[in-house]
């Protein structure tokens, strides 16, 4: 999948693009399929909302599952980031935002960039998340909030939250806030299951509670260009992945075409 000289011109200036339905119903319901199995695990990896059992996010899921496994080797995730890097890269993070029916809280105003600078040592914000709906995205669900332009600003000066939700995030102040949305407004990209998004590491979003009877299951892959890799590693290495080894994209049918198979999932069976 190639992005278009008007996409990467919009890209440039918003800092995020929207396929709708770029997956097929069919490619969603493999991957939604899984998630009972993947969610009633009581792992490490599966981090829970504070005060609940409603699954919050599934960190590393590539490497335990793998119809997840493909995902994150699809050419329709990997071909734009390194077309946009000009690059290989490799899998920085990877992770499924649960985001429950009434039970999902809030991810707070951050950068993805300042997270990874400040607990990884990533050098610069060559890296992006691509990310696929698994469900319907509504104004209701809690959906994901950008604020446009804002990435062209670089590194935004944040905070360490600890305390607010049941994932530490290094956030940033309301008051720059208020500035960038006067700057740039905020926009809620909503579709079906099986659209996906790219946005820049420094653009500002986050996300509502959702309070609505609805999930809103996310899967983001967190692509970093190979010759960016982090340098500290100081959080788990199925937080912060310490594999540099460039993705081989898979064919374009992988998550149908059962001849296809990963053999590899270090965590399968980890509990």
């Amino acid at each position: 999948m190639k992005l278009s000289p008007e996409q990467i011109e919009q890209f440039d200036r918003d800092g995020y693009l929207f396929f709708p339905s770029l997956f097929r119903p069919d490619e969603m319901a493999v991957l939604h399929g899984e998630l009972p199995a993947l969610y009633s695990q009581h792992r490490q990896e599966i981090i829970r909302e504070k005060g609940s059992d409603a699954v919050r996010t599934v960190f590393a899921a590539h490497l335990m599952n793998e119809a997840f496994a493909k995902l994150g080797r699809h050419p329709r995730m990997i071909e734009p980031v390194t077309q946009l890097f000009g690059e290989s890269v490799y899998m920085h993070q990877y992770k499924v935002n649960g985001k429950q029916a009434f039970d999902g809280d809030v991810w707070q105003w951050h950068q993805d960039y300042g997270t990874w600078k400040a607990d990884d040592d990533m050098p610069d914000a060559r890296a992006m998340n691509v990310a696929v709906f698994l469900d319907d995205v509504n104004e209701f669900n809690g959906p994901l909030l950008f604020i446009p332009g804002s990435h062209q600003l670089g590194a935004i000066d944040a905070s360490h939250d600890l305390s607010t939700t049941s994932y530490p995030l290094w956030t940033i102040d309301n008051d720059v806030i208020r500035k960038l949305v006067d700057r740039g407004g905020i926009v809620a990209p909503k579709g079906p299951a099986g659209s996906m998004l790219l946005f820049h590491s420094c653009l500002v979003h986050g996300s509502p509670s959702n309070m609505s009877p609805w999930n809103r299951t996310i899967v983001y892959l967190s692509l970093c260009a190979v010759s960016n890799h982090i340098r500290q590693f100081k959080r788990p290495d199925w937080i912060a992945h310490r594999d540099f080894t460039p993705i081989e994209a898979l064919a374009d049918d992988c998550l149908t075409n059962r001849s296809v198979r990963i053999d590899a999932l270090p965590l399968a069976k980890a509990a």
